[in-house]
């Protein structure tokens, strides 16, 4: 892997390669490196980026990249398309509402089996590969993902949303330089009735509670769209909170994009500086969105949209 087929796909860095400024260029990853250096990101990785083989690739390399270069990454991973090919070799019945999966009891134990093996074991066996260090967790293990029984969107059975993160476990992961790799599959609260429940959670909720946990610097949802457009399906890349409820509210936002934003706006609520909805079909779309915007940490500028307050 190279520096130039690496880190060159953010027009600031594309310009000076084309006016032939290397040391531009390396200032612009230098500036983003300096200000996340030791600092928290939080990745929730899934789409198309996981079932390329090219596209995984190149996400488990930025990994170790970003390792080398200091900042600690956690990653949050889905596997709904690996979920729903296995629910129909085993012959499990599964319907969704809303766009949400109805996790019945025997729906959950599959995605257990396919989240927490196959897909998670495989997500760090490939960052490993790669040259960095990661271990697979589930949200399961030291009660890293403590939920209770998601109940907004109707009766889901056993969709959970966390309420805790053990984040002394996952800080010392970071801490000793490795990546956490965490399936979202998680238990009951602690101390109650319910606490040997096992949840099926939405990655993209997971993966944005435990970037308010962290209090990380960034975090990006990787998806398969380009991010928020607005209605003429341009690319918007930045908005703030304030933006969002605004474009919601003039239609601008709907259908499944609102989650999306939802999930971005409740992270940076939470605390973090940057959540970024990242278009996951870019090659090392990563790496393009936490250095090509130097120390401005504002992303590629067409890579997809960030949320800021």
């Amino acid at each position: 892997m190279t520096f130039k087929n690496t880190y060159v796909s953010s027009p600031s860095i594309r310009h000076a390669e084309e006016n032939g400024s290397f040391a531009e260029s390396v200032n612009t990853v230098a500036d983003a490196v300096s200000t996340l250096k030791g600092k928290v990101v939080v990745v929730k990785y899934g789409g198309n980026a996981m079932t390329s083989p090219e596209l995984f690739q190149g996400f488990c390399e930025d990994v170790a990249a970003l390792q080398k270069l200091g900042v600690k990454l956690c990653v949050v991973h889905g596997g709904g398309p690996q979920i729903s090919k296995m629910l129909e070799r085993t012959g499990v019945e599964s319907r969704f509402e809303n766009g949400l999966r109805v996790s019945s009891a025997d729906v959950v134990e599959v995605a257990e089996m396919v989240l927490c093996g196959s897909v998670n074991k495989g997500i760090a066996a490939g960052i490993c590969r790669a040259g960095g260090k990661a271990i697979g967790l589930s949200g399961k293990d030291c009660s890293l993902l403590q939920c209770t029984k998601d109940t907004s969107n109707g009766n889901l059975e056993f969709v959970g949303n966390v309420e805790v993160v053990n984040t002394q476990l996952l800080n010392e992961l970071l801490d000793a330089g490795i990546t956490p790799v965490i399936s979202p599959i998680g238990v009951g609260l602690q101390n109650t009735e319910d606490a040997c429940t096992t949840y099926n959670v939405n990655a993209d909720v997971a993966a944005g509670r435990v970037a308010g946990e962290l209090v990380a610097e960034r975090v990006l949802f990787l998806t398969d769209i380009k991010g928020v457009c607005d209605k003429d399906m341009n690319l918007i890349s930045a908005l703030s909170v304030d933006d969002v409820s605004a474009l919601i509210e003039d239609e601008t936002i709907t259908g499944g994009m609102i989650p999306k934003v939802s999930y971005a706006v409740d992270a940076v609520r939470l605390g973090v500086q940057g959540a970024f909805i990242t278009d996951g079909r870019i090659p090392h779309a990563l790496l393009n969105e936490i250095l090509g915007g130097g120390a401005e940490g504002k992303g590629s500028g067409e890579g997809g949209t960030i949320v800021t307050l």
